[in-house]
């Protein structure tokens, strides 16, 4: 993942998927602002829409699905309702079994990004809930692919 300098300079044009969010009025904390646990469900939620969307994923029978085994959230300034959120998605990293998504958090018609976070998923048989030697489906890899930043674009 980039450094905080870099991540805290990242535009909607980094992330080739996005999907709007309407905060609801339970999102927000105690002290009025999004609370922290609602980005890891949002990051999860931007990511699985694009998994059924694009990548071929049927919750209840896929025989692959994603186990989240590694999450990081970097929190820039908050969020709160009424506001719209727009989730943007990008892969970093795909290997033989898993994907490192990068997803950020930017609140509609203000430019700055309010937070970045990672998710690393490992790609498991549904019935043994261990990766498959010969790798993740074929359609799943191309449909992530599709979002793939490579390491130059990622380093701007």
């Amino acid at each position: 993942m980039a450094n905080l300098s870099q991540l805290k300079r990242r535009t909607r044009a980094d992330y080739p998927y996005i999907l709007e969010y309407r905060t609801r009025w339970t999102d927000n904390d105690m002290y009025h602002h999004m609370n922290n646990s609602i980005y890891n469900f949002l990051y999860d939620s931007v990511i699985n829409t694009y998994l059924i969307e694009h990548c071929g994923l049927n919750p209840q029978s896929s025989p692959q699905y994603g186990m989240v085994v590694h999450s990081h959230n970097d929190y820039f300034s908050s969020i709160s309702f009424p506001s719209r959120a727009e989730l943007a998605l990008r892969v970093n990293r795909i290997g033989n079994s898993s994907v490192t998504y990068e997803i950020a958090l930017f609140e509609h018609g203000k430019e700055a990004v309010k937070s970045v976070g990672e998710f690393v998923q490992v790609f498991v048989d549904r019935d043994t809930a261990r990766p498959n030697p010969k790798g993740m489906d074929p359609k799943m890899r191309q449909g992530l692919e599709r979002i793939l930043v490579s390491d130059r674009q990622s380093k701007l």
